[in-house]
């Protein structure tokens, strides 16, 4: 027979577990009965009740013994609460090992708590202590471990990766715990204001909030604005913003031109220099592209000594009308999400009288503040404005960390790049991910799948973030076969023992010889089929530097600020109010 035999359906009319229980608790209740009237006895000097459970109840039933009066009452309501205390705590055992997920089994083949090493709570700490970090937790909370129940920390310089399926809890279990944890200052993308509504009461009470709407995610009102070309200071980081525009304005799977779209990135580049050099806003880009003819752009470039971007401008305007018109609709389209006025009042100044204040990443990232950046996907999204302010406040805290101590924040800024496949398309991404932790970025990519990621960096650049990150997450909700099969075999396997038994027969009948015979195969920890299901509520992690574990992950609802995000949403969620 196997080791762990499968369980068999119990019949609907099997009373057995019932009456057995049911026979068990009167004869504790008798043998209650006897043990109090026994010790009462003793107190009031009256006569011993009979030798046995059985025989009181019988002499009591027939009156031919008496209840010996008030203390062997007192013991009896004693034990009686005992007894209830025992039954409850017995119920609610088996309660809990009744709604306990099938993968669970999969626990006991796994890491316990004495190999865990930096993912534990002490672990974690220690690290804190080593980078110098004073804060409440020690790390980006995971969950708590099925084996053994150990609460598990990312430490504050491991990078995540997190792949969870629609309806799996990762807004809940995973994006808002972070952001209520993070010691320093948060940045969160997002196509959906839950996690907004959520989680901005309490951080407003750590530092000011900014929430980035152009879409009207959160129908919040632009109180502020935020110049995309203060960015801009030099020709690297204009073909930096190009490319943002380039890969947040077109669909994953959409064809490309091999001369006219990296042509049309490059005019894209270069007219965002000359108007961050004349200072000009982020709108005249597009009236420069609807007149292709237009050669101011190019004045400019030259008059601040610019030349070979100049000479690059300037052979687009003067080349034939259709590779121009080509190059220009190419370029139009990747800053389409500025033709939208209500965006445009998010990224420029309402006119010379203007007074709201001006998000500056450099000063933000100084601070604990929270700055949450929406958008929705699709072709008129405005995602490369959420990603060039998602790239402005992480190298702007970059910039920072090199002037503090061993060149990291002494505050970790943790961003949460929830739906980053959607709403921050950021490509350079895979190749800077290691660098961040160095600094005391804590990043968190969260992808609804691997195919989302593949859409956006292609393979080698998923496989090139996955690996890159010292924590990874499946959340499950995934039917990926083959990213599925790759984590099955990287939670590894047991010993599965087999016993058969046969037995001896000669002629006429059988011996007495019975023969044992143990066989040993290697099994899967979680096969294919336990990753697809895995229900909501459990994970599937990986880490650098130790075997994986299986976790059970936490809603905010059960953690410490319970009642400050219920109060968030009383007072921001539509629906709550």
């Amino acid at each position: 027979m196997a080791q762990e035999p499968q369980k068999k359906p119990r019949a609907e009319d099997d009373w057995t577990i019932e009456i057995v229980l049911l026979v068990v608790s009167v004869l504790a209740l008798l043998s209650a009965a006897w043990l109090a009237a026994r010790l009462g006895a003793a107190f009031t000097d009256q006569p011993e009740p009979p030798g046995n459970p059985f025989s009181f109840a019988i002499a009591l039933a027939k009156g031919d013994y008496s209840w010996p009066g008030g203390a062997a009452s007192a013991i009896a309501a004693a034990e009686a609460l005992l007894l209830a205390g025992l039954i409850t705590a017995g119920y609610r055992i088996r309660q809990r090992l009744r709604n306990k997920p099938d993968v669970d089994r999969a626990a006991k083949h796994m890491v316990d708590g004495t190999d865990l090493g930096k993912l534990t709570m002490k672990g974690a700490a220690a690290t804190a202590e080593r980078l110098g970090v004073q804060a409440q937790v020690p790390g980006v909370f995971i969950g708590r471990s099925v084996k053994g129940r150990q609460p598990l920390f990312g430490s504050f310089e491991d990078m995540h990766v997190d792949i969870w399926g629609p309806r799996t809890g990762k807004t809940t279990r995973r994006a808002i715990p972070a952001i209520l944890d993070g010691p320093g200052a948060v940045l969160v993308t997002s196509n959906k204001r839950d996690i907004v509504d959520a989680t901005r009461g309490p951080r407003q009470a750590l530092g000011q909030v900014w929430v980035f709407d152009p879409q009207q995610v959160a129908q919040e009102a632009p109180a502020w604005w935020w110049n995309p070309l203060s960015y801009v200071t030099d020709v690297a980081k204009a073909r930096k913003l190009a490319d943002h525009f380039a890969s947040g304005s077109r669909d994953a799977d959409a064809s490309t031109d091999a001369f006219f779209d990296p042509a049309g990135q490059d005019l894209l580049a270069n007219l965002l220099l000359a108007a961050a050099t004349a200072k000009m806003a982020v709108t005249q880009i597009y009236t420069w592209l609807s007149n292709p003819k237009d050669d101011t752009p190019e004045r400019i470039l030259r008059g601040a000594g610019h030349h070979m971007p100049a000479d690059a401008l300037n052979g687009v305007i003067t080349a034939p009308d259709k590779q121009r018109s080509g190059i220009y609709g190419v370029a139009q389209q990747m800053a389409s999400c500025l033709i939208n006025p209500e965006v445009n009042k998010w990224v420029s100044p309402l006119g010379p009288t203007d007074d709201r204040p001006e998000f500056d990443p450099h000063e933000f990232v100084r601070t604990r503040s929270t700055l949450y950046s929406l958008s929705r996907e699709g072709s008129d999204s405005a995602g490369p404005l959420v990603t060039a302010l998602t790239v402005a406040v992480v190298e702007a805290a970059e910039e920072y960390a090199t002037s503090q101590r061993g060149g990291r924040l002494s505050l970790p800024m943790v961003g949460v790049l929830d739906e980053a496949a959607n709403v921050c398309r950021w490509r350079a991404l895979p190749d800077l991910y290691s660098h961040y932790g160095s600094r005391g970025i804590i990043l968190m990519t969260i992808l609804q799948s691997w195919a989302q990621g593949v859409e956006v960096w292609g393979d080698r650049g998923m496989e090139k973030l996955w690996s890159a990150a010292n924590v990874r997450v499946y959340g499950g909700g995934v039917s990926d076969t083959k990213f599925l099969g790759d984590l099955s075999e990287l939670a590894g396997e047991y010993d599965l023992r087999e016993f058969s038994a046969t037995q001896e027969s000669e002629f006429g009948g059988w011996s007495g010889n019975r023969t044992v015979n143990q066989s040993v195969r290697r099994e899967r920890v979680l096969e294919v089929s336990d990753l697809g299901s895995m229900p909501p509520g459990r994970a599937l992690v990986l880490a650098s530097g130790t075997k994986p574990v299986l976790v059970e992950t936490i809603p905010w609802w059960e953690g410490q600020h319970a009642r400050e995000v219920k109060a968030s949403l009383s007072k921001y969620d539509p629906g709550a109010r």
